[in-house]
């Protein structure tokens, strides 16, 4: 009377489809230096880990005495899994099996995997590898009927951006609504050289007389400059070390807080570094990120989307322990201005920090926006704007350091003017409406065209104006709270991070998050 037949049944389906697309398809796929999805699972959860859901989903044939003679598995596998210790939803695209197209079923299981990360507070990894979508125009011949599309699990797709961090990889050819599903996410990568991006691929788009390969189309230089995409990774392995380490400092979801780290590294450490790094002339130029490892815990910074919108540094990072987001100016880049790419990206990352109560650390070398023909048709004061706007919204603690230059609007948006000013400024800050290099011309016009000696007038309206500059003078109006030893910098930051740490507050903000 026992049931062990049954689960003998059983586990011979559960075999069956961890064959996969068969041994065929498994090894043409290993050769172009790809995983598979089930090696990625293990290589990405803690050993042992993963309990998969839906393990014999398929299609089966079966003959006249009603036996199983033949098995297809679902193209997508998830399940829930640890990663240090921590439980995670974990999905992903198998392209051995129809390109990784996935049927009716094959839907379904994205849909509850989706839910299984937002009902039970779970982030949620997406493995991507193929288009995710419902198969190709061969399908229309088999079912016999087109349908009209339609993807019911995306409100759970874009509900979990505001409840759970969503993490995800291309790991191939990703395109339609694989795409999209990459996209929709808080930190995305895609492999260099393995894996693509596209809305179509090259087959539908020559048909627009575009004759291009998967890599020119939508490869990671393409994509992880231009922002759909946050980073390029060299290989799948650094994929997954990078997933994990990007999940280290967020909650599992909104209704948690930030875990604190290791407190290995001494808050008062001064680095003798600091007072010289910035230099005395205005036009040379300096390495914000030396800054940015100095004055966080040691080893701790995780850059995001270094590749795009390059005049803002984006990352995350910890001081005495505690996660913060932080935001930097790149003065290699335009300056420091902040442009419509920039812009974009400081949007994203402060909903992003809002989200997962993160506390922000801004180090602000802003000049203003970027000038001139192409910054207006790029729509940069748009762009620029709504990132005010976000920042202004912003309700977390924030603490801002003026490393140097603020100016105009731009400079405006170093933190919510209408807050506590938790701000310091070093004695390189500089500020203002405008630079006055470029506002000398404007302002004294009348008197230098009328002047015997231009440039001589010119040299002494500027050297009057650079002691009014100094930021000292400000300092003296209360108009700069503070200005510190830049060795001090560390110090007050992990002031800042305890008594940030009992403010952040759990559960989702009165607005989404938007991809």
């Amino acid at each position: 009377m026992s049931w062990e037949i049954d689960i003998e049944e059983l586990r011979r389906r559960q075999a069956l489809a961890r064959e996969m697309g068969g041994e065929e398809r498994v090894a043409k796929h290993r050769s172009l230096g790809k995983l598979t999805v089930r090696e990625r699972v293990a290589a990405l959860l803690d050993p042992g880990s993963f309990h998969e859901i839906g393990s014999i989903t398929g299609s089966a044939e079966y003959g006249p005495d009603g036996a199983m003679v033949g098995f297809t598995p679902v193209p997508f596998i998830f399940g829930r899994g640890l990663i240090e210790g921590r439980p995670v939803v974990v999905a992903g695209d198998d392209f051995t099996v129809r390109g990784g197209s996935a049927d009716m079923a094959g839907k379904r299981k994205q849909e509850v995997a989706e839910q299984m990360a937002r009902e039970l507070r779970l982030p949620m990894i997406r493995l991507i590898d193929g288009s995710g979508g419902g198969g190709s125009v061969k399908t229309y011949e088999t079912s016999g009927f087109t349908y009209v599309p339609a993807n019911p699990a995306w409100d759970d797709v874009v509900a979990n951006l505001s409840e759970v961090p969503v993490v995800a990889l291309a790991l191939g050819s990703v395109a339609g609504l694989g795409a999209a599903r990459m996209v929709t996410s808080h930190y995305s990568m895609i492999v260099k050289g393995t894996a693509q991006m596209f809305t179509a691929g090259p087959p539908v788009v020559k048909q627009i007389g575009e004759d291009l390969t998967k890599e020119e189309l939508g490869g990671s230089s393409i994509h992880a400059k231009n922002g759909a995409v946050d980073d390029e990774v060299e290989s799948e392995a650094e994929g997954f070390v990078r997933a994990r380490q990007f999940l280290s400092y967020l909650p599992s979801s909104v209704h948690e807080l930030p875990p604190r780290g290791a407190r290995g590294d001494d808050p008062g450490r001064r680095e003798e570094m600091l007072i010289k790094i910035v230099p005395r002339s205005r036009r040379q130029v300096y390495k914000m990120r030396a800054i940015v490892e100095a004055v966080f815990d040691t080893g701790s910074f995780f850059e995001i989307g270094r590749q795009h919108g390059r005049s803002s540094i984006c990352g995350l990072a910890r001081l005495d322990g505690w996660p913060v987001a932080v935001m930097a100016s790149d003065p290699y880049i335009y300056g420091g201005a902040w442009t419509a790419e920039s812009s974009l990206k400081v949007t994203r990352f402060v909903d992003f920090a809002e989200t997962f109560h993160l506390p922000v650390v801004h180090l602000v070398d802003i000049p203003g926006f970027r000038i001139g023909l192409e910054a207006e048709q790029a729509a940069t004061i748009r762009h620029g704007a709504r990132a005010m706007t976000a920042i202004y919204q912003a309700r977390g603690p924030w603490c801002t350091i003026l490393v140097r230059k603020a100016f105009g609007v731009a400079g405006a948006a170093m933190q919510n003017a209408s807050r506590l000013p938790f701000r310091y400024a070093w004695p390189s800050g500089d500020w203002g409406s405008l630079p006055l290099e470029g506002g000398i011309e404007a302002a004294y016009r009348r008197d230098l065209e009328a002047a015997d000696d231009p440039v001589k007038l010119r040299a002494e309206i500027n050297e009057r104006l650079n002691r009014v500059r100094s930021p000292f003078r400000t300092a003296e109006k209360f108009g700069i709270e503070e200005i510190i030893d830049p060795r001090d910098t560390r110090k007050v930051l992990c002031e800042f991070a305890n008594l940030a740490a009992p403010l952040r507050q759990v559960g989702p903000r009165a607005t989404g998050y938007r991809p």
